[in-house]
């Protein structure tokens, strides 16, 4: 694979430069083309959560205990 290379011109007829990582992603998705749903199941798993309505974010709040400054201090 060439080092960026000019691959259109622009308006204005400059050159448009195309950089490596960019070449890279186009052929990457050019040959897997079920590239861009898988990852947007694994967002979909990892990222993309239910809202949680007030009443229970309230009830979590108050559920949590606050955590010591410093955990691994051992009480005595």
């Amino acid at each position: 694979m060439q080092r960026g290379k000019i691959v259109a011109y622009a308006k204005g007829n400059l050159p448009m430069y195309v950089s490596e990582v960019t070449q890279f992603l186009a052929d990457l998705k050019k040959h897997n083309p079920g590239i861009e749903a898988e990852q947007q199941k694994g967002r979909a798993i990892w990222w993309d959560k239910t809202p949680v309505s007030l009443d229970e974010r309230a009830r979590r709040d108050a559920a949590t205990l606050p955590q010591m400054a410093y955990v691994y201090q051992i009480k005595g």
